[in-house]
């Protein structure tokens, strides 16, 4: 396994500390706080512990209440809410520093059958045949690409390197691109990003849950910008995620191609909603996700 997604996975591992308390580090991805899907990944690994092997979670719904540090550790308290025939309920929060930065409630099952039926994929080109993130902010080497503007400020194009230079634990290919990393053109509130990790995972289903958890976080809420004309670089907004929800379907392996589908129903009152449905390659739903976060403009433009 390559060392980024390596230490990834170990992070999601946490300390046990005490009966029901673990405690988690952080990694710096360049955002001045924790990422969300770092805390989603750790809070759900927590419960997951806490709970009999033979159950997997269904569900989970979290805040984000403030921002997490990244120099600081977070512990994660779990508290039993119920231990039923069926279905096994906990609640986590997140603590730094004495204060409560994230809490999430969390469901599991055991393995059923029962009615099915699903939305189809929606018709999208092969992973294979779509450019990279990285290639599409960076180019191949170490400038932008191409298609880029080259009349960029300085600082956001340091902003850029900082952020896409760095490896990641996923490989990222988005369909749909911005065209300009300051003032893109406007489009429809849709989006689909192929996914996967760098290197095969062990066959560990709660790896795979806790590491879609961390990655259905990536570029979620930009999705509610996308008719505004407006990204989240270049310091021109205030965006933070508020909530979070993932419904689990069916299994999955995070290090084969998912696809994550967003659209943006609505946004007001500083507010954006966007949902998510994530699609295997053959077709398979296996998640379904939902977020609400924070989109303010800054007073003063750089």
């Amino acid at each position: 396994m390559a060392n980024v997604l390596d230490d990834l996975v170990k992070l999601l591992a946490l300390e046990k500390i005490e009966e029901n308390l673990f405690r988690g580090q952080s990694q710096d991805l360049g955002w001045g706080t924790v990422f969300g899907g770092q805390v989603l990944g750790q809070a759900l690994s927590a419960a997951t512990q806490t709970v009999p092997a033979e159950r997997d979670a269904h569900s989970l719904h979290a805040y984000f209440l403030r921002p997490g540090d990244v120099s600081k550790p977070i512990v994660y308290d779990v508290d039993r809410i119920r231990d039923g025939g069926s279905f096994t309920t906990r609640r986590v929060v997140a603590i730094q520093s004495g204060h409560a930065i994230f809490n999430m409630a969390v469901s599991f099952q055991k393995s059923e059958q029962g009615f099915e039926h699903q939305d189809p994929m929606p018709p999208t080109p092969a992973p294979e045949s779509v450019p990279t993130e990285r290639a599409r902010i960076l180019g191949a080497g170490d400038g932008l690409p191409e298609e880029l503007p080259k009349e960029l400020p300085k600082e956001l194009i340091e902003e850029l390197i900082e952020r896409f230079g760095r490896p990641r634990p996923f490989e990222v290919r988005p369909i749909e691109a911005i065209d300009h990393p300051l003032s893109p053109t406007p489009k429809p509130a849709h989006r689909r990003v192929w996914l996967r990790t760098i290197a095969p995972l062990p066959d560990d289903p709660p790896i795979h849950q806790a590491l879609l958890a961390y990655a259905s976080d990536h570029g979620f809420l930009a999705t509610a910008l996308f008719p505004h004309g407006i990204t989240i670089f270049g310091n021109t907004i205030h965006a933070a995620s508020l909530d979070h929800v993932m419904w689990f379907h069916a299994p999955f392996r995070a290090d084969q191609w998912l696809l994550h589908v967003m659209d943006s129903p609505a946004a007001r009152g500083g507010r954006g909603l966007v949902r998510g449905r994530i699609f295997t390659q053959d077709g398979r739903l296996v998640a379904s996700t939902a977020q609400e976060g924070m989109i303010r403009p800054r007073r003063e433009r750089r």
